[in-house]
């Protein structure tokens, strides 16, 4: 969706940043809580989330899985907000709540998309006002973004509202939190290189393989 705005505009908000202190994570200031191992098989730690979990592709949620969960989890919480968008406070790109412990991980595709219907999962609201996964759409010249996955161990499994939102899952983490984690993948408008159509390829390929005649070097 923001694919067409203009490099010039992301360039000039490039200081403009929600700021990593700012995430769930963070926000909480509980430097002692047990740590939950994320990970995901599409990418590392820090490393590029694929195109085709972000809105430049199938704009389908990727896979994660967690580990060291404490023994006393009533619940699971899941919270993705992106710590480099122009606002003033991180991005929403997902929320899901009350998975259960056994839960240790989310397929791709788990959370609904907007053109993808995902599992049987309780998903809050993003920052758009959906109940869905928000792929990734960084302005162009902004730079890359980095979109937090956290993972939250819950205590008690006291009910959310129907659609919760980033207030009350920073509330629920706060009074309920025995242990968190978070996966950070990153992706900017800038890395994206444009897959050439089948049509691009052979006539690229046609000229490349075209003889240079012989009066045209002389």
């Amino acid at each position: 969706m923001l694919e067409k705005l203009p490099v010039g505009l992301g360039e000039s908000l490039q200081h403009q940043r929600a700021g990593i202190e700012n995430i769930v994570f963070h926000r909480l200031g509980r430097t002692t809580m047990p740590r939950i191992e994320v990970q995901s098989v599409a990418f590392s730690h820090g490393g590029s989330i694929p195109v085709q979990y972000t809105a430049d592709g199938l704009g389908h949620s990727p896979p994660l899985r967690w580990h060291a969960v404490p023994p006393t989890t009533a619940s699971i919480v899941l919270i993705v907000e992106d710590a480099d968008s122009p606002t003033p406070h991180p991005l929403v790109h997902a929320i899901v709540v009350n998975m259960g412990v056994d839960d240790a991980q989310l397929s791709e595709g788990a959370i609904n998309s907007p053109d993808h219907q995902g599992f049987a999962l309780q998903v809050g609201r993003n920052s758009f006002l959906q109940q869905s996964w928000l792929p990734p759409d960084p302005p162009p010249g902004h730079g890359p973004h980095r979109y937090v996955f956290q993972v939250f161990a819950l205590h008690t499994g006291e009910p959310f509202s129907e659609v919760p939102g980033r207030q009350e899952i920073f509330e629920a983490v706060e009074a309920r939190a025995v242990a968190g984690g978070y996966l950070i993948g990153k992706y900017g408008r800038e890395e994206r290189v444009k897959v050439k159509s089948d049509q691009e390829a052979a006539i690229e390929a046609e000229a490349q393989s075209e003889p240079i005649a012989v009066g045209a070097m002389a």
